[in-house]
């Protein structure tokens, strides 16, 4: 009897495994003897991934009450209260519960060390562990993307899907390019820390321009950064989008199941193959569509186990290839990133010491009692877009302002009190993938970051712009002593070498399924998985090119202009 008619035989034994539509799933209690098959009834929709992307999906899908939609995520309910605490960020960036925490190869231009990559694994996705900043990008960014065949995604295309998510609360910003009765909260800071203006008066004194709104259509310019919270909580897409719907019997909503591959029959996506924690294996059919929104990295991964990729490589590895498509995994894109971290004699900025005890208990009870304080802080507070030099058509660098001491250590805490700013390239040339090194195990993620020499010549210009911010009066004051680079790092092998040993990214992964209409495209522009039925992929992979700012917006905008293109197709 072969796999097949094995994995058949236990599935017709079984009775349905899933929760009541409607309701999160709890897990099954283990088999007494070896890992069983449970087959459900088949859903119209079957989403992998409840993360930025995925909760807006199931949330517009099942509008239509006709509709039966299933949305799976390998991580937990989002009930810690690390989640709704916006300092939490801190911690969640370590948290195994809660964050893939994927970690990149070796990477030869940073001295062969390995980075960080926190991905959300959790309802809400990343969405719930992020440092909550709304950006959108600049307008060349997805006029770019319709210049390279993506049709449809062009700025003015895409506006009406970002406004259409959004429910921003200051009223003071143009509706023209803001929505206000949107699921998702974009709020201003209740209290930013008095150093994020001190920091942009130094900007100014350089002549660095403000700009009261990163989300028109050009953004350039110094500013406090919009974010995703909701009366000082954290405001995650499950928060948002998916805690409303929860009660809708046509949703069901399953956690804890991490999906091992997608079936395939007659170049159709027919079921999603999942594994509980107790090693039950759940076969999840969809009539209509599957919809990978696991992200940069899962999406590509899933495609990969499932046989569907680039067939020499996954035949390499040991794996069954199913459908020849060479660009799954490939234009992994990433914000890389260096920060410039200054010790303070003043205690204006967040820190830990024995001085400013007493304050952070009364930050603490600030939070428990009103919702404000520094426990409201996402710490990412002030920053802007700047270009790195005259020639570039449009900022290339962003600066995102801590007002806190930053561990250059990796430790979550440094003792004391000081200023950290990070300086990212926002469209870098460099490139790199994701791929499987055998069937089992973690993907293979090679960031490739620095290995364009563009990169690294942007990278140190705009340090060398966050560093002279940092020396103007306004910043001076509080007495700065500079952690890294360091104050006797002023030569340029001396920066080089900086950035070999400190330069990571800012979390922002995108571009392994990349949309368009060429050989190397994994999707079509409606986000169909090419030379495949029944399957899409809708997340910030599927970006040819990374946008120039922070990706979660973006990522929230692709899933609502994928749910109409979906509803199109379904209505045809």
């Amino acid at each position: 009897m072969s796999a097949h008619d094995t994995y058949q035989r236990k599935t017709k034994a079984l009775a349905p495994r899933l929760s009541p539509p409607g309701r999160v799933a709890k897990q099954c209690a283990a088999p007494a003897e070896e890992s069983v098959t449970a087959e459900t009834p088949h859903f119209d929709y079957v989403i992998v991934g409840a993360g930025s992307s995925g909760a807006v999906l199931a949330h517009r899908l099942s509008e239509d009450p006709a509709t039966r939609v299933c949305l799976i995520e390998a991580g937990p309910r989002d009930r810690s209260p690390l989640i709704r605490v916006p300092l939490g960020v801190m911690v969640l960036t370590k948290d195994r519960r809660h964050n893939w925490l994927y970690a990149s190869t070796p990477q030869a231009a940073l001295d062969g060390r390995r980075i960080s990559i926190p991905r959300g694994r959790v309802l809400g996705g990343s969405s719930a562990i992020n440092g909550m900043i709304y950006i959108r990008g600049h307008r060349a960014d997805y006029d770019d993307w319709a210049a390279m065949g993506c049709t449809g995604w062009d700025y003015d295309s895409v506006l009406p899907y970002f406004r259409k998510s959004e429910a921003n609360s200051d009223p003071a910003l143009d509706d023209a390019y803001h929505g206000r009765d949107g699921p998702l909260s974009v709020s201003d800071l209740r209290d930013p820390s008095p150093v994020d203006a001190d920091f942009l008066d130094a900007a100014g004194q350089l002549q660095l321009g403000a700009c009261a709104d990163f989300n028109t259509p050009e953004p350039e310019g110094m500013g406090l950064y919009q974010v995703t919270q909701k009366g000082g909580k954290r405001h995650s897409t499950a928060e948002a989008f998916l805690k409303p719907v929860r009660g809708r019997p046509n949703l069901r909503i399953e956690t804890g199941i991490e999906v091992e591959r997608i079936e395939i029959t007659d170049r159709r996506a027919t079921a999603v193959l999942g594994r509980r924690a107790d090693g039950t294996i759940m076969r999840i059919a969809a009539a209509g569509e599957i919809i990978l929104s696991a992200g940069a990295i899962g999406s590509p991964d899933i495609l990969l186990r499932s046989g569907i990729g680039p067939a020499d490589e996954i035949a390499g590895w040991g794996g069954a290839p199913v459908h020849d498509l060479p660009g799954v995994g490939r234009n992994l894109q990433d914000h890389v990133d260096c920060m410039v971290i200054c010790r303070t004699q003043s205690r204006a900025a967040y820190g830990v010491s024995l001085p400013a005890l007493p304050r952070r208990a009364l930050d603490l009870l600030n939070w428990v009692t009103r919702s404000r304080g520094m426990f409201a802080s996402n710490m990412v507070e002030a920053g802007g877009f700047v270009r790195s030099s005259p020639a570039e058509p449009r900022p290339d660098i962003q600066f995102h302002l801590i007002p806190g001491l930053k561990s250059h250590r990796g430790r979550m805490v440094e003792w004391g009190h000081g200023v950290s700013v990070h300086t990212c390239v926002l469209r870098p040339d460099s490139r790199g993938s994701v791929t499987r090194s055998g069937p089992e195990g973690r993907p293979q993620v090679d960031l490739g970051l620095l290995q364009a020499d563009s990169d690294t010549e942007r990278l140190l210009r705009g340090i060398a712009l966050a560093r002279r911010i940092l020396r103007q009066d306004p910043m001076a004051r509080h007495g700065l002593t500079e952690v890294i680079p360091g104050e006797a790092v002023t030569d340029e092998p001396g920066l080089r070498a900086y950035l070999r040993r400190h330069a990571r990214t800012v979390y922002h992964p995108v571009g392994t399924c990349a949309m368009g209409t060429d050989g190397a495209a994994v999707v079509d522009p409606a986000l169909r998985v090419n030379g495949l039925r029944g399957m899409r992929v809708v997340d910030a992979s599927i970006m040819p090119r990374i946008v120039s700012g922070n990706t979660n917006a973006p990522a929230i905008m692709i899933a609502e202009k994928a749910a109409d293109m979906i509803r199109a197709d379904r209505r045809v």
